[in-house]
């Protein structure tokens, strides 16, 4: 259901009258200015991080953003700049929409639907306005206790993927829930400090808070109420801790969740993003 309500909400950020989209602009504070973006919000470079044996993150290999495929003609000429073998995408196919076409057509742009297969918008808006901000931020809880579980699967395909050396460019919507989740697997994987992992996480508040003040704006004609909302729009840390003791339920520890169940070569992965 969350990939519908980050469908929804994402559609504020553009025009979507036949034929025509019109991107909202992002400042530097929201779509990180070390990328140089017009258009694409909460997008950054992992690089710099501290990982394992006080070796840093190298730059130019790792990075996560929200939806790039409405992105400005600027924008894409920056990400094939990159040379990114991959672009990764966690959305559902209910989150997509034609116009995203020929962004698929310049990368290489991989398929890894979460939170696939959700209740239809006639469903979904009047349980927003019977729900209380505890209802949504309950929810938002078990949507990441689910991410381990239920779609170990696709997060297992996703750390291959960079198990192989790929410079990855990996998102969602809004590039904050899915995308913090995956973050917090390679950064794990590559020896970054918990306090690091969770401040990059809770980046996404500040990287997204232009679209979180328009979609807060917009939402009284649904009437939803704003504080409803609002643990849609964050990141908390209370949702990642939720993933963590999923998977320390489940499997121990993170060290034992990468080995046993996503089987990731975590030396392998720090030969390839670490710096020497």
């Amino acid at each position: 259901m969350i990939s519908h309500w980050l469908a929804w909400a994402g559609c504020l950020r553009a025009s979507h009258a036949p034929g025509l989209h019109t991107v909202v602009p992002f400042g530097p504070a929201e779509n990180g200015s070390e990328l140089g973006l017009e258009s694409i919000s909460n997008a950054r470079d992992l690089g710099g991080l501290a990982g394992a044996g006080s070796r840093r993150v190298r730059h130019g290999r790792l990075y996560r953003s929200g939806n790039p495929a409405l992105a400005s003609v600027a924008d894409i000429e920056r990400l094939q700049g990159l040379a990114l073998d991959a672009v990764v995408d966690f959305r559902s196919p209910g989150e997509k929409s034609a116009d995203e076409a020929p962004f698929g057509q310049r990368f290489n742009w991989i398929a890894m639907p979460v939170l696939e297969g959700s209740m239809a918008m006639d469903v979904l808006m009047p349980r927003l306005r019977e729900s209380t901000p505890e209802d949504v931020d309950a929810f938002m809880i078990g949507v990441y206790r689910d991410f381990p579980v239920r779609y170990r699967q696709v997060f297992g395909d996703f750390m291959r993927n960079a198990q192989s050396g790929k410079t990855l460019l990996y998102h969602c919507t809004a590039g904050k829930d899915r995308t913090g989740f995956a973050s917090l697997l390679l950064l794990s994987a590559l020896g970054v400090g918990q306090d690091d992992i969770l401040a990059n996480y809770l980046e996404s508040n500040q990287r997204n808070a232009r679209f979180n003040t328009q979609a807060l704006e917009r939402i009284t004609q649904f009437g939803i109420r704003p504080e409803v909302m609002m643990p849609l729009l964050e990141v908390r840390a209370s949702y990642l801790d939720a993933s963590v003791q999923a998977i320390e339920v489940e499997y121990g520890s993170m060290d034992g969740f990468l080995r046993d169940g996503l089987d990731v070569d975590v030396e392998q992965l720090r030969a390839h993003y670490l710096e020497a």
